[in-house]
């Protein structure tokens, strides 16, 4: 692609994955800290193909070494408004890959990168990275007139980066929230990850962002516009099957024909009988707990376990990959904040627990009722302790397990009374000749003291 870089880029590349044998360094992930971001500025304040790397590159990292991780991408031209940097910044992901021995996964503050130990040998840098996605991004896009990236592996700085880019990415998704589904004609689709997840197709709606969290209705709208031949597509609305599970037919038509009729029906706000799909870069997991029959919430950062026991890592790999998993959901954090959240499942009432960083996160999304009856790691590490905590708050999924309760009693009730012998007698006294008793005469009788008789059918036949 170009002489300063070492190593090949295409699209050939795409989907590569570096496992730890054959990993150089690892860049972010769930056992560092990292964040991609991405803005449209005046001309003046870009230097055209300027890469900048804040902190240590590659040839001055350990090898098996982990460090942390900002991107930072400057992007300038007449064209360009402020809604494409989503959508530019979720290229990060497509274009990354391209790069021969470049790993990247997940968007936004969950960004994971490795580099290979072949491409380290080759000298591939993170200024070779930069260089790489310059020519990506003009090559793709000729409304981005000047760029210019610069990456963080310093730890304050990429501190410093994550803060900023967090207050970006709240803003953007306030700005999302103010719109509803009924408020438009037409939704859309990315088919970004579909390298990685082939039946995954990801339905972005006012309500209901993409489970990454880097594109939102208005960031859709805005790349249909620059590329309408793009991964993210139109999706007619068609008609509202159900509004309150969120089912449309237009969304159904569109998931079966582009996810090779693997997914026929999809509910937007549902995790139970036909749950939105996820690739694997979703921000946090719904997910059902039976035992107290509520839902909880884990985010990519948390690094304890559920009441079930298991962590985060664990639970994505029931997620992912473009099924369809009843109970569990991957979702972004803004839809936490969607006034449509899980509705069709009894929304923040059915909120059992999430780790106590995220719910201070949203914590002006959930209802100033319910905050202090949802359970964290602090109140509940298990389920035995989430039984006990919900019982102390009164939280409100008690009243569904009553109704439960009842239910049972009313059913094994109505069992019983199905269940009425159809005789009852003092005493019955029946003889047992030809009955197969071992060591019994050939003819005694059987007498039964306070006999109940239950039958299924009984028929009374007169004789002659």
């Amino acid at each position: 692609m170009d002489e300063e870089i070492p190593v090949d880029v295409g699209l050939i590349y795409e989907g590569e994955r570096i496992r730890k044998s054959n990993m150089y360094v690892d860049l972010a992930g769930p056992k560092s800290k990292g964040a991609e971001l991405l803005l449209v500025v005046p001309k003046d304040e870009v230097e055209d193909g300027k890469v900048e790397v804040i902190g240590p590159d590659v040839d001055e990292m350990e090898e098996g070494g982990r460090y942390p991780l900002g991107i930072f991408v400057k992007v300038a031209g007449d064209k360009l408004e402020e809604d494409l940097e989503g959508v530019f910044e979720r290229k990060l992901h497509y274009f990354c890959n391209y790069i021969q021995g470049f790993m990247h996964l997940n968007s936004r503050d969950i960004i994971w990168c490795r580099i290979s130990k072949d491409s380290a040998k080759k000298g591939l840098k993170l200024y070779h990275v930069g260089k790489a996605l310059i020519k990506l991004y003009k090559t793709e896009f000729d409304v981005i007139e000047k760029i210019q990236i610069t990456f963080y592996t310093d730890d304050k700085a990429v501190d410093e980066h994550i803060a900023r880019a967090r207050e970006v990415y709240e803003k953007r998704d306030a700005r999302a929230s103010a719109l509803k589904d009924e408020d438009v004609d037409v939704f859309y689709s990315c088919l970004l990850c579909q390298s990685f997840a082939p039946t995954h197709v990801c339905a972005i709606t006012p309500s209901r962002s993409g489970g990454c969290g880097a594109v939102t209705w208005f960031e859709g709208r805005a790349a249909v516009k620059v590329d309408p031949n793009g991964p993210i597509t139109e999706i007619p609305k068609g008609e509202v099957i159900d509004p309150i599970k969120g089912e449309f037919s237009g969304i159904n038509e569109f998931v079966k024909e582009k996810s090779n009729g693997a997914i026929e029906r999809v509910y937007l706000h549902s995790i139970f009988d036909y749950p939105h799909t996820s690739c694997g870069c979703f921000e946090a997991i719904a997910f059902y707990i039976p035992e107290v029959d509520g839902i909880g919430i884990v985010h990519r950062d948390f690094q304890g376990v559920t009441p079930f026991g298991i962590p985060f890592s664990t639970m994505a790999g029931q997620v992912g990959g473009g099924v369809q998993s009843q109970g569990f959901l991957g979702i972004s954090i803004a839809y936490l904040r969607s006034p449509k959240f899980l509705q069709a499942d009894g929304g923040w009432n059915r909120i059992v627990w999430m780790p106590s960083q995220l719910k201070e996160r949203v914590r002006e999304a959930i209802p100033e009722e319910m905050y202090e009856k949802i359970a964290t790691e602090l109140e509940a590490s298990d389920l035995e302790s989430l039984k006990d905590w919900l019982k102390q708050k009164q939280h409100p999924v008690l009243e569904r397990l009553d109704e439960e309760a009842e239910e049972e009693a009313a059913e094994e009730e109505t069992r019983e009374q199905e269940a009425q012998p159809v005789a009852t007698l003092p005493e019955l006294t029946l003889p047992a000749q030809g009955m197969p008793i071992a060591g019994a005469p050939t003819e005694f009788t059987i007498t039964f003291k306070n006999a109940k008789i239950y039958a299924e059918k009984v028929i009374i036949r007169r004789k002659g």
